[in-house]
């Protein structure tokens, strides 16, 4: 490691500068969970579990599924607010969260971030399957110890290992249906596991500045826009034979594999262009709001394309 998170003084040192300015309201402690983050997480995890319902819905799994998966989702951005608190001190988007402002207490947000992680796993085990609490428990890990703890303050490798999380929920949807691991929750996992480095290296282009001064050891930081630039291709690439297998193995039809081709190429197009770009913080930002609407739309042809089960 080139340096721990934080060390007890630090720690110390960056609770005792967050003096409280009012009382934290509920819409903080609603915020601290990154509620945008849970619902595009949400809109994956739902798109896994019509995948494997093939249109015939349990809707009692997959309200549960929904809630539990949410509960986690959040108990793990909690403790990610948590560990970030020296960091987010010093980045312009993240010092007015609830924590480095001192509006939440730290033992506040972990007894909250806690209360969330039991109430999910709990919705996950006894009402899904505990197969989808143990794939919980693993993007929870994943998310909260390998990503924020260990590798976001001290490696490059922080995107792309931490991608594991982020491809966790459409897994979980469609195991709750399945209640099993096999190639199409593998398909699933690796389209999410892809899209994430391009969609974050963007940003991290972006906010290189902040990412900096921060402390952060993102690609962009570390080897260059250019080199960033580079290390977003192959994961372009890889979504290609990804899209073409969920159709050729009869996970979803022609209009997903037209409609999700499509939206790759003019995404894969609009990363490429970084390349030729003058204005290299205009073309990030435009790349990664891309990747937003790729994401949003190809799980939406998803599920309007999915084989109805024979009757």
């Amino acid at each position: 490691m080139d340096q721990p998170i934080m060390n007890e003084a630090s720690a110390t040192r960056a609770d005792e500068t967050a003096t409280p300015t009012t009382r934290a309201s509920w819409r903080d402690y609603y915020n601290l969970a990154k509620p945008r983050m849970i619902m595009t997480n949400l809109i994956t995890a739902f798109g896994g579990f019509w995948v494997a319902s093939k249109w015939s819905i349990d809707w009692f799994d997959l309200a549960f599924m929904l809630i539990g998966s949410g509960l986690i989702m959040g108990s793990g951005c909690v403790f990610n607010n948590v560990l970030d608190r020296e960091h987010d001190q010093k980045m312009e988007r993240t010092k007015k969260r609830a924590i480095p402002t001192g509006k939440i207490p730290l033992s506040g947000a972990i007894v909250y971030g806690t209360a969330l992680g039991i109430a999910g796993l709990a919705a996950l085990y006894f009402l899904v399957n505990p197969l989808t609490a143990l794939l919980g428990i693993v993007g929870h890990i994943a998310y909260v110890i390998i990503y924020t703890y260990w590798l976001k303050p001290t490696s490059t490798w922080s995107t792309s290992v931490g991608g594991i999380s982020g491809a966790v929920p459409p897994v979980i949807g469609y195991c709750a249906v399945t209640n099993a691991v096999d190639l199409g929750a593998i398909l699933l996992f690796g389209l999410m596991f892809f899209w994430q480095p391009p969609h974050f290296w963007a940003l991290g282009i972006r906010k290189r500045d902040e990412y900096q001064k921060a402390g952060y050891k993102v690609l962009p930081v570390v080897k260059g826009v250019l080199r960033t630039k580079w290390q977003m291709v192959p994961y372009l690439i890889a979504l290609y034979p990804t899209t073409v297998l969920l159709y050729t193995l009869d996970y979803v039809g022609i209009v997903f594999l037209i409609g999700g081709l499509a939206l790759l190429t003019i995404w894969t197009w609009q990363c490429l262009k970084g390349f030729a770009a003058k204005d290299d913080n205009k073309w990030s930002m435009g790349a990664f709001k891309y990747s937003l609407y790729y994401l949003v739309f190809v799980f939406l042809l998803m599920v309007a394309d999915t084989p109805h089960l024979p009757a």
